[in-house]
């Protein structure tokens, strides 16, 4: 037990991980666009997700009220940005990862505080938690940076006419969803390094031999 404190800090930081890792892809502010034309878009807001954009309207509202528009995007748009779809297939891998890399790291550390100490049964399950922590990392800093790549320069999307969104905003920002995945990848690369840094402890008939 004294030689898996890291590790025990390890699975602490892959779950908040993974669980940041799982909030980023359901947040839709993953680019926050500001637009001239109030017609339809009264606010002048519009969030772009990686599943859908959404904006507020006062149309066919009672006075007073608003209400919030939301277009889901299918798998079939082709006018979606490569970023967005790689968001989508890489976070989904990520989420899967992660929770392999928690199931891994439990199974390590149930053996090691139940007093197993066989080492085929902690130290691989250690490395291999490490390392799927480390790869959810890396496919949710993909898209992060991708995604903040476009929206620090701008970038357009040709949405159809149906969205009532503009193909290019007066000006956009990165939205919550960025810097949520920002720390996911932190904890996620801290978390594997702690994992892949077990070393199993030589007993003492070890020594002897």
């Amino acid at each position: 037990v004294s030689t898996s404190h890291l590790q025990l800090a390890a699975f602490a930081l892959g779950t908040v991980g993974w669980i940041l890792c799982t909030v980023s892809m359901g947040i839709v502010e993953w680019r926050v666009w500001h637009v001239d034309n109030t017609t339809i878009i009264s606010s002048g807001i519009a969030w772009v997700g990686i599943w859908k954009v959404c904006f507020i309207s006062y149309l066919h509202v009672s006075p007073g009220y608003r209400e919030q528009f939301c277009h889901k995007f299918s798998g079939y748009d082709s006018f979606i940005p490569h970023e967005i779809y790689a968001a989508q297939g890489l976070l989904l891998i990520a989420m899967f990862m992660g929770l392999l890399g928690l199931a891994a790291t439990i199974f390590a550390l149930r053996n090691v505080y139940m007093g197993i100490t066989h080492k085929t049964l902690i130290a691989p399950f250690f490395l291999v938690g490490g390392v799927f922590y480390i790869f959810a990392g890396l496919c949710v800093l993909i898209p992060v940076s991708w995604n903040f790549y476009s929206v620090t320069h701008n970038q357009s999307i040709a949405f159809p006419p149906s969205y009532y969104m503009p193909s290019s905003p007066a000006a956009q920002e990165a939205g919550a969803a960025i810097p949520v995945g920002i720390v996911a990848v932190i904890l996620l690369l801290l978390s594997g390094t702690f994992s892949l840094s077990y070393r199993f402890p030589m007993t003492v008939n070890s020594v002897a031999k």
